[in-house]
C-alpha cells in the first residue's frame, strides 16, 4: 500500500535523506560540468573587461541551453531503456 506521499511506508527518514543527498551532489556535478564546459568555450582567455561582452553573452546562453536539453534527452533515454524517443 502507497502512503499519501506516494512513497511506500518501508522508506524511511534516512533512505529518503540518502536520496536527496544524491540528488544534490548530482546537481553540483551537474552545475560543475556545465560551467567548466560552457566557460571554457565561450569566455575568453586574456580578460579584457570585468563583464561578459555580448558575445560571450550569447554563446553562454546557448551553450546552456543545448547541454541541459541534450542532458535531458539521454536522462529521458535512459529511463526508457536507452531507447530514442
Amino acid at each position: 500500500m502507497m502512503a499519501a506521499n506516494n512513497l511506500p511506508r518501508e522508506v524511511d527518514a534516512e533512505q529518503i535523506f540518502g536520496m536527496a543527498e544524491k540528488e544534490m551532489e548530482y546537481r553540483v556535478e551537474f552545475f560543475n560540468k556545465l560551467t567548466h564546459t560552457c566557460f571554457n568555450k565561450c569566455v575568453e582567455k586574456k580578460y579584457k573587461e570585468g563583464e561578459l561582452y555580448m558575445g560571450e553573452n550569447t554563446c553562454i546562453d546557448r551553450c546552456v541551453s543545448k547541454y541541459q536539453q541534450v542532458t535531458n534527452i539521454i536522462g529521458q533515454m535512459l529511463a526508457n531503456g536507452g531507447r530514442p524517443m
